[in-house]
């Protein structure tokens, strides 16, 4: 498989979350499959604000890294998307309660990928998200 297509580091800071959409979003148009934005742009949304809000949390400044590979050199690829942040635990889904939609990141993520995943790093605290389209 390809290495990353791109990575994009950056500090666990709310601003930087357009960002990542927008790189996530320019590879799409590289690869010819404006097919998959929407989808793309929301899952990438939701996996770096969980993690820069996983660090506000725990008071990680450890910056916040997004890598994003397009599987092959045609339209027929896979995009994965891999978000890694260095804040202690794992994310848990949680159900609405009265209206609130907060929490309810996880689900929307197994909704509309192909595959995803959560995975404690091998050293110290911090976590891989990922899910590909």
């Amino acid at each position: 498989m390809p290495g990353p297509d791109f990575s994009l580091v950056f500090p666990p800071d709310p601003v930087w979350v357009r960002s990542a959409r927008e790189a996530v979003r320019a590879l799409l148009r590289s690869a010819r499959r404006d097919d998959l934005t929407d989808t793309a742009l929301l899952l990438t949304s939701e996996v770096v604000t969980n993690a820069v809000n996983a660090c506000h949390s725990s008071g990680c400044s450890i910056p916040v890294t997004l890598s994003a590979e397009w599987t092959r050199a045609d339209a027929s690829g896979t995009l994965r998307v891999l978000v890694h942040d260095s804040a202690p635990g794992l994310p848990a889904g949680r159900a609405a309660e009265g209206g609130d939609e907060s929490g309810r990141g996880l689900a929307l993520i197994g909704d509309c990928a192909t595959e995803w995943g959560v995975r404690a790093t091998d050293a110290g605290p911090g976590k891989f998200v990922w899910f590909t389209l």
